[in-house]
C-alpha cells in the first residue's frame, strides 16, 4: 500500500511539472507596441477678425492622437513668409502644435524695408486691432483637435517679437512667450497684468537695440518680480536666426547677418523654456 502510494505521489509531481513546463511553451512574450514616428502636416487656414481676413498655417503630428500645447508664432516685418512656417513645422517636430499667424492681413508680404516698416507700423498704431488678429488665432490654435488648449505659448522674430511681449504685457492668457532679435521699446510696456514666462533672445552687435533700451526694459521686468531671461549673444546681428539675412542686408544695405551659433543656441533656449513650463 505504502508503495502504491508512493507511485501514484510521483506521477502526479511529474504530471504537475509536465503541464507547468507546457503552459511556459504556449505562452508567447507580449510584444511592445512602439509609438509612431512624427509625421508633421502642415495646413492652411483663413481666419478672420470683424475688419480684417487673414491666411495663417498650422503644423501639428498626424501621428499621434495625445493633446499638444500650442505655440502660435508671429512673423518678421516682411510678412507671413516661408520662414516662419519652417519654424512651425519645426516645432510640431518637437511635438508642439505650431500656428503661424498673419499679423498684416491677406497674407501681404513686403518685399522692401519701407513697406515693412509701414506694415508693422500700421499695426501697433492700432493695438485693438493688433489684438483682435492675434486672439483670432489664437481662438483657432486652441480649438484644433490636436492642441490642449490649457497650454499655449507665442514666440516671434524680429517685429514678430515685439508683437508678443506687447501680448503678454497686455495681459494676454499665455504660459511663455519668446522673443528673438526683436525690438523691446514697446507700445505696451512690462506691468502687472503680465503673466507670461519670457525670453528675450538678442544679437549683442544688433545696431536696432539700443544699451538703453535694454536697461530700460530688464528694469520693467524686474520691478514687477518678472519670471524672465534677457540672452544677449556675442557677435550677433539683427535678423540672426534667419539663413535670408545675409541677402536681405546687402540688398537693402541694412546690418543684418545670418548667426549659426546664436541661431542654434536661442532655438535650444526655447526648448529648455517649453519644456520648463509645459512639464
Amino acid at each position: 500500500m505504502k508503495k502504491i502510494f508512493i507511485r501514484v505521489l510521483t506521477l502526479l509531481c511529474i504530471i504537475t511539472v509536465s503541464c507547468k513546463e507546457n503552459t511556459k511553451e504556449t505562452e508567447k512574450p507580449q510584444e511592445e507596441v512602439q509609438p509612431l514616428e512624427i509625421k508633421v502636416k502642415g495646413e492652411e487656414v483663413i481666419y478672420a477678425t470683424d475688419s480684417t481676413s487673414l491666411k495663417g498655417y498650422i503644423a501639428y503630428d498626424e501621428n499621434s492622437t495625445l493633446k499638444k500645447p500650442a505655440i502660435l508664432i508671429v512673423h518678421e516685418w516682411w510678412g507671413h513668409n516661408n520662414y516662419v512656417r519652417e519654424r512651425a513645422d519645426m516645432l510640431a517636430n518637437l511635438g508642439y502644435t505650431a500656428m503661424a499667424v498673419d499679423m498684416y492681413g491677406d497674407g501681404k508680404l513686403a518685399n522692401h524695408p519701407s513697406d515693412a516698416g509701414k506694415f508693422a507700423r500700421s499695426v501697433f498704431a492700432n493695438l485693438p486691432e493688433a489684438k483682435a488678429r492675434f486672439n483670432a488665432a489664437k481662438t483657432l490654435l486652441i480649438n484644433h483637435e490636436s492642441v490642449d488648449a490649457n497650454k499655449i505659448a507665442a514666440i516671434g522674430y524680429c517685429f514678430g517679437g515685439s508683437v508678443v511681449l506687447t501680448m503678454a504685457n497686455s495681459g494676454e492668457d499665455l504660459d511663455a512667450v519668446a522673443a528673438f532679435h526683436s525690438g523691446i521699446t514697446l507700445p505696451v510696456m512690462p506691468n502687472d497684468q503680465l503673466k507670461a514666462r519670457v525670453l528675450v533672445c538678442n544679437g549683442a552687435d544688433d545696431g536696432f537695440i539700443s544699451p538703453e533700451s535694454i536697461t530700460a526694459y530688464t528694469k520693467a521686468m524686474d520691478s514687477i518680480g518678472a519670471k524672465y531671461e534677457y540672452i544677449s549673444y556675442p557677435g550677433a546681428k539683427h535678423g540672426f536666426t534667419s539663413k535670408e539675412a545675409d541677402e536681405n542686408g546687402k540688398k537693402f544695405n541694412l546690418p543684418l547677418a545670418y548667426n549659426a551659433e546664436a541661431d542654434g543656441k536661442s532655438w535650444q533656449a526655447l526648448q529648455d523654456m517649453l519644456k520648463e513650463v509645459f512639464q
